[in-house]
């Protein structure tokens, strides 16, 4: 379905209301190194982009999204602080019946800055806020660090946190993960059987009576990763009350005040995420400063998780009533991603992006 000029137009009013609150105009490329996203997304990344072969480039993706882009031209050459528009196509697969665009436009604004990560939050949230604000769309916020926060403070291996780090964005493996490794759920007999095999007798073996060797793993890997398995079996569970002061986290949701304060009781317990309590406590005095009715705002712990992978702080999301539709707009902070594609560089990071297309959509329907 080709783009619409009232969604054309709405992107070129987007992008020159970011640009006078001093966002330098970038553009990214359509094609983009696919090991590059695969490496940060995991092969899940490969459902719902479209990949294709360049003789010349090897795997390649059409643009899934900006961000990961301007994160790599900033880290490159930017100066600091920065702040960064643009606008153009974004190409994802789709289900048959979820009925969204495959090509569609998004409008961002991206802001690199070191000094008060609350207020960089608060700006990026109330700009948003005040260009989408006639369409008195559902504004809800989340926080992804508060979590990271909470597994980084359980009381369990080094290893085991790093398997539910790499399933925050996952919810559903990270509550079987979280489950097993607090013995709330049994162990696969599959696994007991393995185990036991391994305790009683080599990786070698076991690869010696499973026959010819197939797959990409060398038998060191499958060795190695044998061992991993043996000593996460000798590794003692989470204690059942960090386990349920988790739970507790992430069912955290109403006004922004209140569920601050249900936060702030479980850091009594929770130590870890303190500082994050902290941050986001400096971070809806910020909005409040901006002009962002805080006691009106919704606040979900988990929000996020399942759509917004690389995000690692803030989150939000401007959501219409109508069911089925995607956000309107939605973005958050991504600190981390900086790290990781800024080669032994790191700045704190925060922006989001507008759909133009489903905001022309809303509006025709309003006239």
């Amino acid at each position: 379905m080709p783009i619409s000029p009232a969604a054309r137009r709405e992107a070129a009013r987007l992008k020159a209301a970011f640009e006078a609150a001093g966002a330098l105009p970038v553009e990214a490329d359509t094609l983009l190194p696919a090991d590059t996203l695969l490496d940060l997304y995991g092969e899940d990344i490969r459902g719902r982009a479209y990949v294709t072969q360049d003789p010349l480039l090897g795997e390649m993706m059409l643009r899934p999204d900006f961000t990961v882009p301007v994160v790599q031209m900033h880290m490159a050459h930017g100066a600091e602080p920065a702040r960064y528009c643009y606008s153009g196509e974004v190409f994802r697969r789709q289900d048959r019946d979820e009925g969204r665009a495959r090509e569609y436009l998004q409008t961002g604004y991206e802001v690199f800055a070191r000094e008060n990560p609350a207020e960089s939050d608060a700006e990026v949230f109330a700009m948003f806020s005040q260009l989408l604000v006639p369409l008195k769309l559902r504004a809800v916020i989340g926080d992804i660090g508060l979590l990271l926060a909470a597994v980084n403070g359980l009381t369990t291996s080094e290893t085991r946190k790093a398997a539910l780090r790499r399933h925050v964005w996952r919810p559903k493996r990270f509550r079987a993960l979280l489950d097993r490794f607090s013995g709330a759920a049994p162990v696969a007999p599959a696994r007991v059987k393995l185990l036991e095999k391994l305790a009683t007798g080599s990786a070698e073996a076991l690869m010696q009576e499973a026959g010819p060797f197939i797959g990409q793993r060398s038998p060191a890997e499958v060795e190695a990763r044998a061992q991993a398995l043996l000593e996460d079996a000798g590794t003692r569970h989470i204690p059942t009350r960090e386990a349920d002061l988790l739970d507790d986290l992430l069912r955290v949701e109403g006004a922004a005040p209140e569920a601050l304060k249900r936060l702030e009781d479980i850091g009594t317990e929770l130590s870890s995420i303190r500082p994050a309590i902290a941050l986001m406590e400096a971070r809806l005095e910020a909005l409040s400063e901006h002009g962002i009715n805080v006691d009106r705002l919704g606040f979900e712990a988990s929000h996020g998780r399942t759509t917004m992978e690389y995000y690692d702080g803030f989150v939000f999301s401007f959501m219409a009533d109508q069911e089925g539709l995607p956000p309107v707009a939605n973005g958050g902070r991504y600190d981390a991603l900086t790290r990781v594609l800024g080669q032994g560089r790191e700045i704190p990071a925060v922006g989001g992006i507008i759909r133009p297309g489903l905001l022309a959509q809303l509006k025709e329907a309003r006239v």
